[in-house]
């Protein structure tokens, strides 16, 4: 039925978030004519969990090792945040520019993005 999911951020350094996803973040990506970039994600999954929020929506990165991934961010000079293991994975933060934080993780659990 869907061939793909289009995930849209807003933000008022659009052309510096661009340019961090695809420089720093290494994500290649296409001009979709004047400069405007779209980005090619890796393989994606949808979870949706139960909240009291109406409306609530996260999108996090994942990747096969927090440590090795956080230790490469770091070295190109991004701000690693909020590191944590929850057990079913390792959360951890990075900040782009503006300060806009990041979500990312390893998962521990089975995934569904290689189905």
């Amino acid at each position: 039925m869907f061939n793909g999911v289009h995930v849209m951020i807003y933000d008022q350094q659009a052309d510096a978030l661009r340019a961090f996803f695809r420089d720093v973040l290494e994500m290649p990506a296409i001009d979709a004519g004047e400069g405007w970039l779209i980005l090619k994600l890796p393989p994606a999954e949808l979870g949706v969990h139960p909240s009291d929020a109406e409306g609530a929506t996260d999108v996090y990165l994942m990747c096969d090792d927090a440590e090795a991934t956080t230790a490469k961010l770091e070295a190109k000079g991004v701000k690693v945040t909020e590191r944590a293991d929850r057990g079913w994975g390792v959360v951890f933060s990075i900040e782009g520019p503006g300060g806009r934080l990041i979500h990312c993780y390893e998962p521990r659990h089975p995934t569904a993005h290689s189905l």
